[in-house]
């Protein structure tokens, strides 16, 4: 059984700013390009979002592929499901009474369902699909049978990344870098600032598995 990429995931809406998450470019031209100091950018990528449920910090780049893998998937796409369903009621209720006053609000609700489908999705591919095979690829080395197409898969996951960071781009457009309007209730500013804290939070997500685990899962598969 090899690892292939499914063909059925919900795509996200185009920005004039795909990059944001750093899938396909290096993380230091992407930082530069918004005028901030690649190491600066690192250091803080690799110590945000990286604690457990107890608030202990974890360095990711010690874990080994099915500690990451496990780790992902409880910080990360654990946080999506708690996340996205809250998101889906305030995106939709804010849309629907302030979409008047604020028509941009509709748009951030239409790209917020792109969004949260095609992050489920993408999520449920990994832990069903991806990450199972690179658990195998760890230990079993040579003896893995799942490892063709593993390239392939990964660098469909990044395209899928590079999507979620265009999707966050223009979020940050649509909000005025999620700044509401001096009239808006608390339930708009709470949703504002849950966008703001899902762009974070999606950053340190991509990073972990662009540079981390996908890296060391294509490292460990170039030498078996």
């Amino acid at each position: 059984m090899t690892a292939q990429p499914r063909r059925n995931t919900p795509p996200i809406a185009p920005s004039s700013n795909p990059d944001c998450c750093g899938g396909k470019r290096p993380l230091a031209e992407v930082s530069r390009s918004k005028g901030l100091d690649p190491a600066t950018v690192m250091a803080l990528l690799s110590t945000l979002g990286n604690g457990d449920a107890a608030g202990a910090v974890t360095d990711v780049d010690e874990l080994s592929l099915s500690a990451l893998c496990d780790h992902i998937e409880q910080i990360h796409h654990g946080y999506l499901r708690e996340e996205l369903p809250r998101l889906d009621f305030m995106t939709r209720k804010v849309a629907a009474v302030h979409g008047d006053s604020e028509p941009r609000l509709r748009e951030v609700r239409q790209v917020f369902e792109q969004f949260s489908a095609a992050m489920l999705a993408h999520t449920q591919e990994e832990e069903q699909h991806v990450f199972p095979v690179i658990r195998l690829l760890e230990s079993q080395g040579k003896g893995s049978t799942q490892r063709a197409g593993l390239k392939e898969t990964l660098e469909t996951l990044e395209t899928a990344h590079d999507q979620a960071g265009a999707a966050l781009a223009r979020f940050r457009e649509l909000t005025d870098n999620f700044v509401p309007p001096e009239w808006a209730c608390n339930t708009f500013r709470a949703l504002y600032d849950s966008l703001a804290k899902l762009e974070a939070e999606t950053h340190q997500h991509v990073h972990k598995e662009n540079h981390v685990l996908f890296a060391k899962a294509l490292a460990t598969d170039a030498m078996a």
